[in-house]
């Protein structure tokens, strides 16, 4: 553990916010810098990068790999170029002009369970354990999905009251049926852990 981590685990719940705040304007600051804005899901990160008005796609020079984006007006300085925080699918991003003014690059992520520190390396990180996930409603999941999620849900409720899981649950289930098939057998030893 480091030694900010600790003072930060020793802070008053007062001194705590004050420091998450400083912290958050930091971010915000260094974040309205970016020659762009950019935001994030699980699956893909969004870059909004503003040019000229009138700017047509013969203008730009854009390019998308799997760990390296760079997108400028031709003959000038990129707006943005770098590695990428994290590999991509470069088969599923995509880019386009928006309005003349406005180019929108969409990076669907490769590994889809993590938060990306920044969009470039070379650009200030944010605090990926601050973010707030949207939260998505449960009749918007696949049905697999759904059903892992409710399970998760009913396990955790269960284990907040000190009891059994859905799995120790189907298993006493089981035990049951067995016992009830088997009366001759002796059960009492028999423990669930």
């Amino acid at each position: 553990m480091s030694s900010a981590e600790k003072d930060y685990n020793d802070m008053t719940p007062e001194e705590r916010e004050a420091h998450d705040k400083a912290a958050r304007e930091k971010e915000e600051a260094e974040q309205a810098q970016l020659p762009y804005k950019w935001r994030q899901t699980l699956q893909d990160v969004d870059v909004t990068i503003p040019v000229p008005k009138g700017t047509r796609g013969r203008d730009l020079q854009v390019e998308i790999k799997k760990k390296y984006i760079k997108v400028a007006l031709k003959g000038q300085p990129p707006l943005i170029e770098g590695e990428l925080c994290k590999e991509i699918k470069v088969d599923d991003s995509t880019w386009t002009l928006d309005n003349q003014q406005e180019v929108s690059v969409h990076l669907e992520k490769s590994n889809q369970m993590t938060w990306w520190e920044n969009v470039v390396t070379s650009a200030p990180k944010i605090d990926t354990k601050k973010i707030q996930p949207e939260n998505s409603k449960l009749d918007e999941l696949d049905g697999e999905t759904r059903a892992m999620v409710e399970k998760m849900m009913f396990d955790q409720r269960q284990k907040a009251m000190g009891l059994p899981d859905s799995d120790t649950l189907k298993k006493q289930e089981i035990f049951s049926k067995f016992k009830q098939q088997h009366p001759e057998m002796d059960f009492s030893n028999v423990k669930f852990e």
